[in-house]
């Protein structure tokens, strides 16, 4: 059974950064893209970030792009979000899934599509 758990979220001032991590087990974890994804409330999830199985291609949502960086250590099964200068509009419940078998990014990874395996995820608040 594929499990994700996301960690490193926390309350942070506008301008500070913060990076979170994301442990995936019952997965070749490095046989399939991962994405980070957030959703705030009253908003719909929405893709932040793709990174391709073995990290040649790294993609970003327009809002971060810039500021936040993705990584991953298929040795220890680990994904990594760097976010700097982070702003308010930040603030939401990061997970972090699998792509559903892709090796690659798919087209809708910023729609969220094409995920599975959602984690509970890890709250990031920015405040001003």
């Amino acid at each position: 059974q594929v499990e994700v758990v996301e960690s490193g979220g926390g309350l942070v001032q506008a301008g500070g950064s913060l990076r979170l991590t994301c442990r995936a087990s019952g997965l070749t974890f490095a046989n399939v893209a991962m994405g980070w994804f957030r959703q705030a409330p009253g908003k719909e999830r929405e893709g932040v970030s793709c990174i391709t199985s073995a990290g040649g291609g790294r993609y970003y949502a327009d809002s971060v792009a810039g500021r936040f960086t993705i990584s991953r250590d298929n040795a220890k099964n680990t994904l990594s979000l760097q976010m700097d200068s982070l702003k308010l509009e930040d603030t939401a419940m990061y997970y972090c899934a699998p792509a559903a078998g892709y090796s690659y990014c798919p087209l809708s990874w910023r729609q969220s599509r094409g995920f599975g395996s959602w984690g509970q995820g890890t709250q990031v608040t920015v405040s001003s």
